[in-house]
């Protein structure tokens, strides 16, 4: 492990260096200072490249509050009015949801309903025309399931519609070190994913035919390292999925909405069963509100950003293991021992 722990901290850095994933980091900021800013392991599956301070990482849904603020930012400068159809902004599409709802993940488009090969996550318009056509899966607003690929396709043509750019470059403006569709020397600075087990995708996708496996299974690629760890998928505009960002850079977007200079985004919108995730959640304006008042959002493989705005504390943790969220749970029990609130 190498990196900043601060004193008064060191609890927080061994729950981190308890179980090393082989390449991974941790950045908690105090009221925007760092306090914990540690990593470990390696970039590479041969191990032998060592991760540093400037290693990016596919966090997956982790990057979903990523394209929620930057439809938040063209609301907030009156571009956009949340409680608008998104159809006023994209007139080809055909679910009568508002903008408020697809943030909420309760649109009712939870999955691509066109089965597509994994080379259609290069094809920003084919994705998009497939969503825009779709009939939802229930009446807007009345249930949610995470929108597990879609969101980002749904919220940033939004912004594409709305900004005249690409998303990828709208979100590069936000000014952190993190981005969709890399190109040039980023690409040189990824680390490349790998299984936990060999069972990790069949635990992951869930049973064929439930929502989580609809969700999750097409298009095709997004949980293979074949895939995601090849020069299309981190060239490719996912914003849903292929955010790749240090812990740094997530820790330091919540710390920007922490501190107001992003719109606020733990707003509650809807409370009740979610079907992707099967269990009760509290969706926000593009995250999970905790009944402790932490919001965040977790990725696959056990990713995870979140703010404990008691606290101050903006928090991130990033690894190319894909596995569970044990190391998340540990370092937010060391974190909550620490400051009990």
């Amino acid at each position: 492990m190498a990196g900043l722990v601060a004193p008064g901290f060191e609890a927080v850095g061994a729950a981190f260096a308890t179980d090393p994933r082989g390449g991974s980091a941790l950045t908690i900021l105090r009221h925007g200072t760092p306090v914990v800013e540690v990593h470990e392991g390696w970039r590479d599956v041969a191990r032998t490249v060592p991760w540093d301070a400037n290693t990016l990482v596919n966090v997956y849904s982790v990057g979903k509050p990523v394209i929620a603020a930057a439809v938040l930012v063209l609301a907030s400068r009156g571009l956009v009015d949340l409680d608008s159809p998104v159809s006023a902004y994209w007139p080809e599409f055909q679910t009568e949801a508002s903008v408020r709802q697809v943030l909420a993940h309760s649109a009712g488009l939870p999955s691509f309903p066109v089965p597509r090969p994994a080379s259609a996550w290069a094809d920003w318009a084919l994705l998009c025309a497939d969503l825009a056509a779709a009939a939802p899966r229930w009446r807007p607003g009345t249930l949610a399931a995470e929108h597990a690929l879609t969101y980002g396709h749904l919220l940033g043509e939004l912004v594409r519609r709305v900004d005249g750019r690409p998303p990828a470059a709208f979100v590069a403006e936000l000014g952190f070190d993190f981005g969709f569709a890399l190109s040039g020397a980023d690409l040189d600075r990824c680390a490349e994913l790998e299984y936990d087990a060999p069972d990790w995708p069949a635990r992951t996708l869930g049973d064929p035919g439930t929502p989580r496996f609809q969700a999750l299974a097409n298009p095709a690629g997004a949980v293979e390292p074949a895939v995601v760890n090849g020069a299309r998928w981190r060239g490719a505009a996912v914003p849903a999925v292929n955010l790749h960002a240090t812990a740094t850079s997530i820790a330091r977007f919540y710390a920007a909405v922490l501190d107001g200079r992003l719109p606020a985004m733990a707003v509650p919108q809807y409370t009740g069963p979610d079907l992707f995730l099967e269990r009760e959640v509290t969706w926000g304006l593009g995250v999970q509100i905790e009944p402790d008042d932490e919001w965040g959002q977790g990725g696959l493989g056990g990713n995870a950003g979140w703010a404990r705005p008691a606290d101050g504390l903006a928090v991130a943790y990033v690894t190319r293991r894909l596995g569970d969220f044990a190391a998340v749970d540990r370092i937010d029990e060391a974190l909550r021992n620490l400051m009990p609130g």
